[in-house]
């Protein structure tokens, strides 16, 4: 009995036998497991596509945004952050800009800038971050503060440090 192994015979009909077990094994097991994953990934895009549909009815803007992006040239700090406080209707007195210079350290170019949003609702203040982001890939915000008015039901004052990355 322990040489079962040196036996051909044993090979013979052993080769076989596993080979005609693979087709059974994906015929019951991952045949099945395939058609789950695929129904599961349908139906992960269908609503992906519903939630795509509902964003872009009630913020139909973002199109417009997603248009923009692709036209523009080189950053700047002052265009980007005039461009946005435009589109989220942030009047030109309501902020500020200080941007710093371009620095290179680990052969890469940085740039820092703090901007201040003064007398905006919350709405704008989330608007113009989410915008300004969404155009710009290599901006990130570092920072956000945000101060409430006293007394004003929805004003508010909004730091924001960001870092771009050319």
């Amino acid at each position: 009995m322990h040489d079962i192994h040196k036996n051909p015979i044993l090979y013979y009909v052993l080769a076989p036998l596993l080979v005609g077990l693979w087709p059974l094994l994906v015929w019951a097991v991952y045949l099945p497991r395939a058609e789950a994953a695929w129904e599961e990934d349908q139906q992960f895009y269908r609503d992906a596509t519903d939630n795509i549909v509902e964003i872009l009815e009630k913020d139909p803007d973002r199109l417009k945004i997603a248009a923009e992006s692709k036209s523009l040239g080189k950053f700047t700090y002052a265009e980007a952050v005039d461009r946005v406080a435009n589109l989220c209707r942030i009047p030109s007195s309501n902020y500020t800009l200080s941007s710093g210079n371009i620095v290179t350290s680990g052969g890469k170019e940085t740039q820092q800038a703090r901007v201040r949003l003064i007398d905006v609702s919350i709405v704008q203040a989330a608007r113009f971050l989410s915008t300004i982001q969404s155009m710009w890939g290599n901006l990130n915000c570092e920072r956000v503060r945000l101060t409430k008015k006293a007394g004003m039901p929805d004003l508010w004052d909004m730091d924001l440090n960001f870092q771009y990355e050319y």
